[in-house]
């Protein structure tokens, strides 16, 4: 019998083991080992203009993952991202080449929206106290329908050279969606861990009942924290406008998956109450290598889905078994 305890306490301690070795440094060595089996299937996959264009088409996706990441972090999910992308960027080029081409409208209006959707979320999900996977569904239908009528059915296309340094610029030799989603990562993790509102979202998503009786205004964390993902959504339809010279209708179609992805492969648990935006930021760069590394081997568009999916699937998994057994 004490032999039998002996062997179920040496099994735990390794699973103990596996997890914290895993949430450390578990994620980074599934990417390097990704990264150099592509570099041997394709060779081309380590060519340098070929990274280049990886991060820069990452920083689209990845700079709405940071604002999933506080979303997340509380227990709650929006899948109206890919909406507020494609609508924040039609409303962008429409300044820009229908209603007068003002640069500064065809920025601020568009974070605006952006903003004031993720409170619309927000708001409407915390104090009507429904879950914000339906609210946000129904944003995603709303403001998909509103892009392809403002866009009466047409892509907008001929944006200026200073708006089309957004998302085609560059810094150097860094392109500057580069710099923007960097940026972004940085000063995501400053507000996470060095401010109260960090705090409060870390303490709302461990229990949020008790950071109620604590007096945590536990609703207005929420909206702000859905303003932060509205705010960098419009930022990435910026980004995606200026970058392709023109607003498409179906724009953004999907990011959803691989920005909830990206945040749950970076171990932030669905949960909530645990995980960082740093691990969101190895989470993208993992998603966009394997895209980019099918896409070399010439891989179907509907398996890169199946393959996708799986990935979600298993990172899930693995958020389930190690709380499951840190629980028991």
């Amino acid at each position: 019998m004490s032999k039998a305890v002996e062997s179920l306490g040496k099994k735990r301690g390794l699973l103990h083991s596996f997890f914290v070795f895993w949430d450390k440094v578990g994620i980074l060595l599934v990417f390097f080992l990704i990264c150099v089996i592509f570099g041997i299937l394709a060779p081309r996959f380590f060519h340098p203009l070929n990274i280049l264009n990886v991060v820069r088409q990452v920083s689209i996706t990845g700079v709405i993952a940071v604002g999933m990441t506080f979303v997340i972090l509380l227990g709650l999910i929006d899948l109206s991202v890919g909406s507020i992308v494609a609508f924040t960027g039609m409303i962008a080029a429409g300044f820009q080449v229908n209603w007068g081409g003002n640069f500064f409208l065809s920025i601020m209006v568009p974070l605006l929206i952006g903003t004031g959707i993720g409170f619309f979320n927000g708001y409407i999900s915390t104090k009507g106290r429904i879950h914000p996977f339906i609210i946000s569904l129904g944003s995603m239908s709303i403001f998909r329908g509103l892009t392809l009528l403002v866009a009466r059915g047409r892509p907008i296309s001929g944006m200026s050279p200073e708006f089309r340094f957004i998302g085609a610029g560059m810094v150097g030799d860094v392109p500057f969606p580069v710099v923007l989603f960097i940026g972004t990562v940085i000063l995501a993790g400053i507000v996470l861990k060095k401010t109260v509102f960090g705090r409060y979202i870390y303490a709302i998503g461990g229990n949020s009942e008790a950071a109620l009786l604590s007096g945590i205004m536990v609703d207005k964390i929420k909206i702000l924290a859905f303003c932060v993902l509205g705010f960098l959504a419009g930022s990435s339809g910026l980004i995606l406008t200026s970058r392709l010279n023109s607003a498409e209708m179906l724009a953004g179609t999907g990011y959803e998956l691989d920005v909830i992805s990206a945040v749950i492969i970076g171990g932030t648990s669905l949960m909530g109450g645990e995980g960082g935006v740093y691990g969101t930021l190895v989470g993208a760069l993992l998603m966009g290598v394997v895209a980019n590394g099918l896409n070399l081997l010439g891989v179907q568009p509907f398996w890169q889905m199946i393959v996708r999916g799986a990935i979600l699937i298993l990172a899930l998994l693995m958020d389930q078994l190690k709380r499951r057994f840190l629980a028991a």
